[in-house]
């Protein structure tokens, strides 16, 4: 067989999802022809769709090498990189690709795509907007980016902008499934909105459609059953969403078992040990972190802070648990031994390092907010790393909490459990567990904020939050919808642009009867 012949032959492996044949298969090839840099771009590809970017970067190096205008393996070293959070080194590699060739599209995107990472949304319009102008053909990539600007149009609550692009999009492709998702955020559904109505049949009839694949159909009955619940009703609504859950639970692996055994390893490593900082001086920047459950007020608290002068809101940030993951786990287990060897450092490399993450972003606040809902589970690590620091636990009903959860569709794979009314009780009692670990070993460092008792007394409890963080009492945090700095990139997008409300406060009571098994196994209501 010809190099022709093989390529072709390794493309359907590929396309096929056979990584590892591809892998084995291209790995014969460079052993003989190893200075085809076309190949070192395949095989970095093959490293890139196995997850391990690390080696990714070593085969597209080697393509640059033996070609140093490969922009194809110049664009996927980039990405890479910002998959890695190398974002410094990403960013250099985007700017290099568009000053050899001004109209590539797929640069462009990427790097529209790092500038909404770092909430650089100002950037990231033109860079997309460029995209889709080259991209005037409006096949699937050029639609794919026209969603990127519409979402960063949502995120800015810039709604009209949204509208005018799905209308676009709907033009080329009517039964787009993450384009139905995204008009019923933006739209109240009434009975005095015959449009909306209309909407709700549309999607019906898309779901119906015997052609349409089951990914496509999960979202649209997520969306389904956020329509039918403006309309208030509840039964249909509840259906859609089991429906929703019940695709999305076919297309995943859970992961509830890893995450409870993570909750029970870190109360065993941890247990015995003394919580002692590095002390190694003053840290440059203040750091708030803000966490608990998912769906229980994170965005919220973290829009209220980030409309304070001396607060920025960084949003949801995977480099704490990436950093924590590579270098004290081992088998999916802590290894205690390192965390003794980390309270005795000399230096504080952690610190430097994450805040080192922030150099590519553009504020000058000195507080920051890391509000990731999941780094409760790393609160031993963070009063190591951040003895300065704050953190905020937001805690919500139970009940309430847990049907948010079932009501959304999180591409997280940290989530693959939200997807069962069980699962996600077991996860909420461990969570709980977990929680009261901390709060008992570290009572002074966690402040708990009650989401029902933020929407009764709003100022009451913003002054109470302010006072924790030691900020000054701000004006502008209690009008935050006004004057927050943060885009919101989360499932939370369509409620936190609205002033506070209690809509959300027993919102599991119109679901209870169909919610029994999640009843039954939630032990903290």
């Amino acid at each position: 067989m010809d190099l022709e012949n093989k390529i072709r032959s390794i493309h359907i492996l590929l396309q096929n999802k056979k990584f590892l044949q591809a892998k084995e298969a291209l790995d014969k090839l460079l052993n003989k022809i190893p200075d085809n840099s076309y190949l070192q771009n395949l095989r970095g590809l093959t490293s890139q769709y196995l997850d391990d970017y690390k080696s990714a970067i070593n085969f597209f190096n080697q393509a640059l090498k033996y070609d140093e205008k490969n922009t194809a393996a110049m664009n996927n070293l980039a990405n890479s990189h910002k998959r890695l959070l190398n974002y410094i080194e990403a960013e250099k590699l985007y700017k290099k690709i568009l000053s050899i060739d001004h109209n590539h599209v797929h640069a462009l995107n990427n790097y529209a795509n790092l500038k909404i990472e770092i909430n650089d949304y100002k950037d990231a319009i033109p860079l997309l907007e460029k995209a889709i102008l080259i991209s005037n053909q409006r096949n699937n990539k050029a639609l794919d980016i026209m969603l990127s600007l519409a979402s960063v149009y949502q995120s800015i609550d810039k709604i009209e902008k949204v509208k005018g692009i799905l209308n676009e999009v709907f033009l080329v492709k009517p039964k787009l499934a993450q384009a139905h998702k995204m008009l019923s955020e933006i739209t109240k559904y009434s009975s005095d909105n015959p449009k909306s109505l209309s909407h709700i049949d549309q999607m019906k009839d898309i779901i119906e459609d015997q052609d349409e694949n089951e990914h496509d159909k999960a979202i649209l009955s997520f969306a389904l059953g956020k329509s039918l619940e403006d309309l208030k009703k509840h039964d249909e609504s509840f259906n859609y969403l089991k429906l929703a859950n019940d695709l999305k639970k076919k297309s995943i692996n859970s992961n509830l078992k890893e995450e409870i055994s993570i909750f029970q390893d870190l109360i065993k490593k941890f247990e015995n040990i003394e919580i002692k900082r590095i002390n190694k001086g003053p840290e440059p920047k203040k750091i708030i972190f803000v966490c608990g459950m998912p769906r229980s007020g994170t965005t919220l608290i973290e829009q209220i802070l980030s409309s304070h002068p001396k607060v920025y809101g960084a949003g949801e940030l995977l480099y704490l648990e990436n950093t924590i993951k590579n270098n004290f786990f081992e088998d999916n287990k802590i290894n205690k031994q390192k965390i003794i060897d980390l309270k005795s450092s000399s230096t504080n490399k952690i610190l430097s390092d994450y805040l080192k993450f922030f150099e590519i972003y553009n504020f000058s606040e000195s507080v920051i907010i890391d509000k990731t809902p999941q780094n409760f589970k790393w609160l031993g690590f963070i009063k190591i790393f951040f003895p300065g620091s704050k953190i905020i636990i937001c805690q919500r009903n139970p009940k309430d909490n847990c049907v948010s959860l079932f009501k959304n569709n999180f591409a997280s794979s940290m989530m693959n459990w939200a997807f069962d009314q069980e699962e996600i009780a077991e996860y909420y009692n461990e969570y709980y567990k977990f929680i009261s670990f901390w709060k008992d070993k570290i009572p002074k460092d966690i402040y708990e904020l009650n989401y029902e008792r933020l929407i009764e007394d709003d100022k009451g409890e913003i002054d109470k939050l302010l006072e924790f963080c030691n900020l000054d009492l701000s004006e502008k945090c209690y009008n935050f919808t006004k004057f927050s700095k943060t885009p919101i990139k989360t499932v939370s997008v369509s409620q936190a642009n609205k002033p506070i409300y209690k809509d959300s406060i027993n919102s599991f009571d119109p679901y209870k009867n169909h919610l029994q098994k999640m009843l039954k196994k939630l032990s903290i209501i």
